[in-house]
This record gives structure tokens, C-alpha cells and sequence, in this order.
């Protein structure tokens, strides 16, 4: 089997499951002409004045957003991309990368199987998808999008401890996924990598993909008085169930990005055993005994 036969095989399968959990609906990304590992082309000619004027937009507001509330390897990163103007060009900012940290970007129609993902992470190579959402979703979109991955993802990529974090997360997701430890394994990357808090002297920050791409929960999530704010525990944050379709009820503070790499460095094996006994854990629940950090005060004033 050639190259691309084996890519539609595995497509076929991957919609299959997409429709299943969806209604029957769609992947929104172009997915004809992608390779064996889901890359494509990112075509940046391809995009109209308008698509990049988009992007300035929901990249100024974000900027505006940023400061008080985003954690400082973020602010930094994110000035040295240098991707204010418009939509940006994978290579190049993939060339910084790679100076930086090793890891490089591909471009990829949109969501991709379980197994290509964690192949690419472990392989330091982070997916980026190609298209950009409509004015119409200019708040909200249901699947990622160019703005979300890159302007969320990426300038943390330029931390060394973080990026190899990322790496290790991959190279657990492969193991996951012959241990059924996939459904554990997603509840951590979403409650860190997506929407993960981090402490500074300065009082919490943000470092979470899902929040730093979102017009009004950067905000929420530091200020609102609603939401728990625990301290991170690899077997809380794996037995804790999430929403997708609403603020995060729970957020999970890490001291710092050592913490998470050195946290989530041991065999999840005995971890996935031990909690296939136990009972799920609300997203909106504080355990007896847990610190729940207050609405962060400075990011009220600003």
C-alpha cells in the first residue's frame, strides 16, 4: 500500500469517529490533500486581505488583553514571533523555533487522529491548522483554528522546560493509547496545556492555549470569584471531568513549569490502574481540604 492509500484508510476511520461524536457533522479543514502524517501545505499566498485583516484584529484585541494576565514567557515569546500584522508564516516562525528549542511547526488541515498528534509532539513538531475562523465566530469557534493554535501554542514552545514537556506528553499519549489511558490523559492536557494557571510573585497568570486565544476568559479565570483555583495534582487533575462548551469551572495552578515537568515525569501506568476504580470527580467540585486560591486582585485593577 502506497503512501496515500494508506493516509485514506486512515481518514475514513477518523471521520468515522469525528461524525460519531458530533451529531454525524464535519471536519471544517480540507483534508484532500494531506500526507501520511495529515500535513499540508500551508499555502500563505492563499490568504485574502481580509483573513489577515481578521487576524490583526483578534491579535489586537488578545494584545490588549495579554498584560497582568498572561505569564511572562508568553509576552516575551510572543513579541519575538513578531505576528501583529497578519497571518503568519509557518517556516519562518518555525525557524525560530527550532533556533530556540528544537521543535518545529506543520501545517495540518485541522483536528487529527489521536495517534498522529502524539506522534508529532513526540517528535517535536506541533500541528498548526491552516484556516482561520469567520467575522462570525470572531468570539467563539468550535473547532481550533490558525488563531488558536498559533497565537495560543506557540510562543510557550520557545521555554525550554515547557517544550519538553510537550515532547514527553506525546511521547505518553503513543503509550496511552495501548493502556486505554486516553480518556486520563486528555483530562491533563486540558487542564494545563489548554487552561492551565501558573503562579508568579505577581499573583496568578495564565499559560493555558484555550485561554489566552479567549476574548473573555483570560479575564474570568483570574478575576471571577465563581470558578476553584487548586493547586496542580497529576491524580486530581486525571480524575477530574471537564466541559467544552463553557468557561472551565475548575483551574489548576502550577508554582512553576518544572513543577509540570518533573510532576509528569514518572510511568502514567500505575496512575491509569489506579484511578479505573475510582469515581470521576465533578469539574465544579473542591475536595475537602484543597486550597482554593482567591480572584487574583491585580488583574481586577488593570
Amino acid at each position: 500500500m502506497n503512501k496515500q492509500d494508506s493516509s485514506a484508510v486512515n481518514i475514513d476511520d477518523f471521520f468515522a469517529t469525528v461524525a460519531e461524536k458530533s451529531d454525524g457533522a464535519g471536519l471544517r479543514g480540507d483534508y484532500s490533500k494531506i500526507d501520511a502524517q495529515y500535513v499540508v501545505e500551508q499555502e500563505w499566498e492563499a490568504y485574502t486581505p481580509e483573513q489577515h485583516a481578521l487576524w490583526r484584529r483578534l491579535y489586537q484585541r488578545q494584545a490588549k488583553l495579554i498584560p497582568g494576565r498572561a505569564c511572562d514567557v508568553f509576552i516575551d515569546s510572543l513579541e519575538r514571533l513578531n505576528i501583529a500584522d497578519g497571518i503568519p508564516h509557518f517556516e519562518r516562525s518555525s525557524d525560530l523555533l527550532f533556533k530556540a528549542t528544537g521543535w518545529r511547526l506543520v501545517a495540518v488541515p485541522g483536528l487529527v487522529p489521536d495517534h498522529t498528534f502524539f506522534d508529532h509532539l513526540a517528535n517535536r513538531r506541533f500541528p498548526v491548522t491552516v484556516w482561520l475562523r469567520e467575522p462570525e465566530e470572531f468570539d467563539y469557534i468550535v473547532e481550533p483554528d490558525v488563531f488558536h493554535d498559533f497565537f495560543g501554542h506557540v510562543p510557550l514552545l520557545f521555554n525550554p522546560i515547557f517544550a519538553d514537556h510537550l515532547q514527553e506528553y506525546g511521547k505518553g499519549g503513543l503509550k496511552a493509547l495501548k493502556v486505554d489511558g486516553l480518556a486520563l490523559l486528555a483530562r491533563l492536557y486540558w487542564y494545563t496545556i489548554e487552561f492551565g494557571l501558573i503562579e508568579s510573585p505577581q499573583g496568578l497568570r495564565v499559560y493555558g492555549a484555550g485561554i489566552l486565544s479567549s476574548g473573555g476568559e483570560i479575564e474570568h479565570c483570574l478575576t471571577s470569584p465563581a470558578p476553584r483555583r487548586i493547586p496542580f495534582n497529576l491524580e486530581r487533575v486525571m480524575r477530574t471531568l471537564y466541559k467544552i462548551d463553557s468557561y472551565q469551572e475548575t483551574y489548576f495552578v502550577i508554582r512553576d513549569f518544572q513543577q509540570l515537568f518533573t510532576d509528569t515525569a514518572p510511568d502514567f501506568l500505575p496512575l491509569y490502574q489506579k484511578l479505573a476504580s475510582l469515581t470521576p470527580l465533578p469539574a465544579n467540585e473542591l475536595q475537602l481540604g484543597e486550597i482554593n486560591f482567591p480572584a487574583n486582585e491585580i488583574a481586577q485593577e488593570l
